[in-house]
């Protein structure tokens, strides 16, 4: 319901009686409090949805511009008024509101603009705006005045605001040739000759002002249009044209005729309820039985286990990027306008116009997002002119390197934007797709240059190739973007248009390089170094030799410049810091410091201008010499210099590096990231050999499965590339996959097959190559079902160089659902070590069995067995074949059988400092037969140790460890992997580290926690699990041990969160250096920081523990170190 002060403005406003409108004394004063109550309104915009509701403009506004445009205030206020009702509902909500009641609101003002375009949709509207606008332009600038200024933009402004209003084709149901709203619009501005008007905005130079305004305008002008449907308007089709209408005319004939002799075939349906129950030989059931089936033979073809079962749902996240509005054919006359109107825009205004926007892009004179305009106009307007009349001269303004430079710059940054800004992930994909297509225009004038008569301009054309073929960012840009696709953000068209623009690209690359002997391409390499945090090292020692040869250096090159030094060199040395807080005399050692630096380095101007502006500084004493000295002189003042032992403050060093921390991120990837370039001889196949991996050859068989849609032109792109990867590469086992297969014996069965006869041949071809391999590999069907890069096609083709499973080294790569990871991997594992281990024989079952039997009743079962079992097994092997044997029922029946209350040794009771001199000096005493059993336990009450704590770090009681939640700085954790690393293991290291990176990555993603097995894939990875230092390291990370004989593995559980995954993950980085001590780790704390309550009893039992470690650590080293003194001895006795 209208608010009735509102419903009072609006009568005050007058009154339309016929065709004429009487307007009220006091019209002017409530156009004005309209815009006041526009300028007060709520979020729902109730203001403009109840003054669309009364159809101000159509019934109001309009009139009163139209027949009261003499009152001139009257006629500024209500453009002013129509400017603010016609503004987009995008900038009045923000965004697409998400709120079903803000959506609603936000649909009627899309509405009621949809009904104030349709009444602009006037001639006379237009032709009162043109005159308006012609009259202002008339005026030179010395004579127009600020308000004629803003009636021009309002007018831009209200012009634009009418074209912006999106079409709404459920209430126009308009078809081809047939005129929409927008057309009228477009008619009406054509006939009041506003677009003439347009065009001298575009090209006058004193109206550059105006020059974002037009482009705007122009775009939405064009909103509907291809070029290609432009330049045919009003022409008789090509011959061309013609076979390619006749063409696909042919394919849905050939395909009607398979369908319908197809159904001819089928036998008749009369008994449906009785039509009998088949056997389906090889084709299994759930269980091992064949599949039987009751339905009709002619409707078999259609089965699929998939038949009865719920679709699933699939999340938003990963649904396919929805296809923006498509493009309509405007009725025939307003196509022929807008022809000319783009002959005339090329002719006359084209290059200024976009002269005049690229300086405000670039100058960031313009509002956000304003490039796309200039993307659009680019590729719209060079399109046309390609495809009407090509002349490089009326596009010469944006065919320049400096045009493929801008539009790589936004391409990378809208993919950028992309990734980090994933709700507006929709909008910078079509900006993304849109600098994509200028790009893609780019190069198809750059190929149509390659054509022309003229020399002049095929010249042109070689040199902007030359360059885009040089420069690394342009030649590899097609591979990061097909690398890069993601079809959940990106659609199929965008695919399509970059699958073409690859094409084309890579057709121009080898057509330039076969007349071209040696290429020579530049070369980029990053180098990183990694910041060790560590302070600046003193200048190096150098021999007499090399010192004397560098001053010779330096002095011939101070004498042949004359001791003269450049204005510019002179300015930038400052050997002072007022503001430092280093005192002046250090100030002065480190001066001199600096010119011994830069003799070493043999620059002499430097070090000669640093002597003369630090003698400026420091005239007392002559340290840097008098202030009349020669130049003579100084040359041997500055030959002590570099021969003198200066001393080298490391608080220099200090200083600076507190100042390189503050700097932030960006000045750390500066020193951590230097880049060398370099020119290399370029080699098209080596570049082709890029697109040889799983992640580039995916996107374009995306786009085959809709082969059927594609147009001739870009299935013909798609095979283009398959072919220079199977016949050129000889790399056809890259597409040995299942899916591509599948897609290929579609179009083999497909009955318009006729129309596609080169994919017909490719995959003809591709199945031939597979059936002979597969008769020299029988591996070669598991590698179905896998994608395979370089080094696996090779190993596929010519056989694998190592032993090694396929099916295992792509499980973790291919699978991306962790729970088909936890399920293939553990059972895959397992055949891949019965695969690599070898089997027991009868023999050694049956001394495992007498083993079992003799030693069943001693305290340790299976130390006892693993001594005097004379098969090198594993324990981990020898407990599964007890297990597997039926000896034992459960794991636990083979642990150590130990005495609670000897020697203090129970992880709960606390030793006494006698107690553990006695354990210490009677470690020296035991018998050397009993070492290996006291080792045992030993081991035994170190995993009973580690497995209280995991268990109390995992039921809640993680107190101890909140302290290292970050688990960057766990002193424990990196002594065990500085030990770890010590005995070699850091690549295991390395494979831990990835696993929990992978599972918290994986858990992140999907929102599921549920147990990982670690499961070793390589020989070093399951010898590391099986190590013991290497299971208190998981013990302490929190990872689940095997809990029962049908679990093999060691598990990472559900129950740790995702940031302390990525905490453990990185406690396990490489440290070059040994860890300090907790002392020194954590420093002296203050009593008020000290834990109380329970946090005290947790470092006290962490305490007790790490004595206890620090004992066991003490008995191995002893033990072994007796162990290699009585081998010495023995060696040396058997010498003697």
């Amino acid at each position: 319901m209208m608010n009735c002060e509102l419903l009072a403005t609006c009568s005050a406003l007058g009154y339309l009686e016929g065709d004429t409108y009487h307007k009220e004394a006091d019209c002017l004063e409530s156009v004005k409090d309209l815009i006041r109550y526009l300028r007060h309104e709520d979020d729902a915009r109730d203001v403009r949805q109840q003054l669309g509701e009364s159809q101000i403009v159509q019934n109001d506004l309009l009139p009163i511009i139209i027949q009261h445009r003499q009152d001139k205030a009257l006629f500024d206020a209500c453009i002013r008024l129509m400017v603010n009702l016609t503004q987009p509902a995008m900038l009045c909500f923000g965004k697409v509101p998400d709120d079903p009641v803000f959506r609603h609101h936000f649909l009627q003002v899309t509405s009621h603009l949809q009904a104030y375009k349709e009444a602009f949709a006037s001639e006379s509207v237009f032709c009162i705006l043109s005159e308006t606008l012609y009259n202002l332009l008339q005026l030179d600038w010395e004579q127009r005045q600020e308000e004629d200024n803003l009636l021009i933009e309002r007018i831009l402004l209200l012009v634009r605001n009418v074209l912006h209003v999106p079409a709404d084709p459920s209430e126009e149901k308009k078809v081809d040739d047939d005129a929409s709203v927008h057309d009228r619009v477009l008619w009406a501005i054509h006939m009041s000759g506003f677009d003439d008007l347009i065009k001298f905005l575009a090209s006058a130079q004193s109206e550059q002002q105006w020059s974002m305004h037009v482009l705007e305008i122009i775009s939405l002008m064009f909103r509907d249009q291809t070029p290609e449907a432009l330049v045919s308007a009003g022409h008789a089709r090509s011959a061309e044209e013609k076979k390619k209408d006749s063409n696909e005319l042919e394919a849905l004939r050939q395909k009607e005729h398979a369908e319908k002799h197809s159904r001819t075939l089928q036998r008749g349906t009369r008994h449906s309820r009785f039509g009998g129950s088949f056997v389906v030989q090889g084709l299994k059931a759930i269980g091992d039985k064949d599949v039987i089936y009751h339905r009709n033979l002619q409707n078999f073809k259609d089965y699929t286990h998939d038949i009865g079962k719920a679709v699933r749902r699939v999340p938003k996240r990963h649904r396919k990027a929805q296809e923006s509005g498509e493009k309509r054919r405007s009725a025939l006359n307003v196509r022929l306008f807008l022809r000319e109107f783009c002959v005339d825009f090329l002719e006359n205004c084209y290059n200024r116009l976009m002269y005049l926007v690229k300086e405000s892009l670039i100058r960031e004179q313009t509002q956000q997002h304003d490039e796309t305009y200039y993307l659009w106009a680019l590729s719209f307007f060079m399109a046309f002119n390609r495809g009407s009349c090509f002349r490089a001269d009326l596009v010469s303004e944006t065919m320049s390197i400096r045009a493929f430079h801008f539009i790589e710059r936004n391409i990378t940054n809208y993919y950028e934007m992309l990734l980090t800004d994933r709700k507006e992930a929709t909008s910078w994909s079509r900006r993304m797709h849109l600098a994509l297509k200028a790009y893609q225009e780019l190069l198809l004038t750059v190929n149509e240059m390659d054509r022309s008569e003229d020399e002049s301009i095929r010249q042109s054309s070689s040199v902007i190739k030359s360059n885009i073929f040089y420069l690394m960012e342009y030649r590899e840009i097609f591979l990061t973007l097909l690398r890069k696709y993601d079809e959940t953000k990106q659609p199929e068209s965008y695919l399509k248009d970059l699958v073409e623009s690859t094409h084309l690209f890579l057709r121009m690359l080898d057509r330039f390089c076969k007349g071209r002997k040696n290429l020579m391409v530049q070369r980029k390499r990053v180098k990183r170094r990694k910041s060790q945090g560590k302070k600046k090292e003193a200048a190096p020692e150098t021999s007499p030799e090399a010192l004397e040869e560098t001053w010779k250096i330096v002095e011939e090159e101070l004498k042949g410049a004359g001791f003269k030094l450049s204005e510019s060199l002179t300015q930038s040395l400052v050997p002072f810091d007022a503001t430092s807080e280093t005192p002046l005399e250090d100030q002065r050692t480190e001066a001199m410091v600096r010119v011994q630096d830069a003799l070493l380095v043999r620059m002499g101007p430097e070090a000669l201008g640093l002597l003369r502006a630090a003698r400026e500084v420091w005239p007392e004493g002559d340290v840097f010499g008098s202030a009349d000295v020669e130049p003579e002189e100084e040359l041997e003042l500055l030959k002590q210099i570099l021969h003198a032992k200066l001393p080298r403050s490391s608080q220099t060093a200090v200083v600076e590096e507190e100042e390189e921390e503050e700097d932030g991120p960006e000045m750390e990837e500066e020193e951590l990231e230097s880049v060398q370039v370099s020119e290399t001889e370029f080699k098209f196949l080596d570049f082709i050999k890029r697109f040889a991996t799983p992640g580039i050859v995916r996107p374009y068989l995306l786009l085959l499965k809709s082969y059927s849609k594609n147009t001739p032109h870009t299935n013909h792109c798609i095979a283009r590339m398959l072919h220079r990867l199977a016949v050129d590469l000889k790399m056809d086992a890259l597409l040995f996959q299942l899916s591509v297969f599948h897609i290929f014996n579609k179009i083999l069965n497909d009955p318009a097959a006729a129309a596609y006869q080169e994919l017909v041949t490719l995959g003809k071809y591709l199945v031939k190559r597979f059936v002979s391999l597969a008769a020299q590999n029988n591996k070669a069907y598991v590698e179905l079902l896998f994608w395979k890069n370089v080094g696996a096609v090779r190993e596929m083709t010519e056989g694998y160089t190592k032993e090694q499973h396929p099916l295992c080294d792509q499980l973790l790569s291919c699978c991306s659902c962790v729970k088909t990871v936890n399920v293939i991997a553990c059972h895959c594992c397992e055949s891949v070590r019965e695969e690599k281990r070898p089997a027991w024989t009868e023999e050694e079952e049956e001394e495992l069995r007498r083993l079992y039997e003799e030693h069943r009743d001693s305290e340790d079962v299976l130390g006892n067995i693993m001594k005097k079992l004379t098969a090198k097994r594993s324990r981990a092997r020898v407990v599964d074949k007890l297990l597997s044997m039926g000896l034992v029922s459960e794991r636990r029946e083979l642990y150590k059988k130990r005495s609670r209350s000897a020697h203090g040794k129970s992880t709960g009771n606390i030793m006494t400092e006698e107690e553990f001199l006695a354990e210490l000096t009677q470690g020296t005493q035991d018998d050397p037969v009993d070492r290996d059993d006291e080792f045992e336990s030993e081991e035994s009450e170190e995993e009973d140790l580690e497995e209280q704590e995991s268990e109390r770090s995992l039921n809640g009681g993680r107190r101890s460890q909140g302290m290292h939640s970050t688990g960057e700085r766990r002193p424990d954790v990196e002594n065990m992997v500085y030990a770890l690393q010590q005995e070699g293991m850091s690549g295991p290291l390395l494979w831990l580290q990835n696993c929990l990176n992978k599972t918290a990555d994986d858990r992140e993603n999907d929102g599921l926690s549920q147990p990982v097995p670690l499961a070793p894939f390589t020989e070093s990875n399951e010898e590391a699990m099986e190590n013991k230092s290497f299971q208190r390291l998981l013990r302490k990370l929190g990872m689940r041990a095997p809990a029962n004989e049908q679990e093999s593995f060691w598990r990472i559980p559900a129950k740790i969160s995702v940031s302390e995954l990525r905490s453990a993950a990185a406690a396990l980085s490489p440290k070059e250096d040994k860890p300090k001590n907790d002392d020194e780790q954590d420093g002296t704390r203050s009593p008020a920081e000290e834990p109380r309550g329970e946090e005290e009893d947790d470092a006290t039992r962490e305490q007790r523990a790490q004595a206890l470690r620090a004992l066991l650590l003490a008995r191995k080293r002893k033990r072994f170190t007796d162990e290699d003194a009585g081998i010495c001895g023995r060696f040396i006795f058997c010498l003697g």
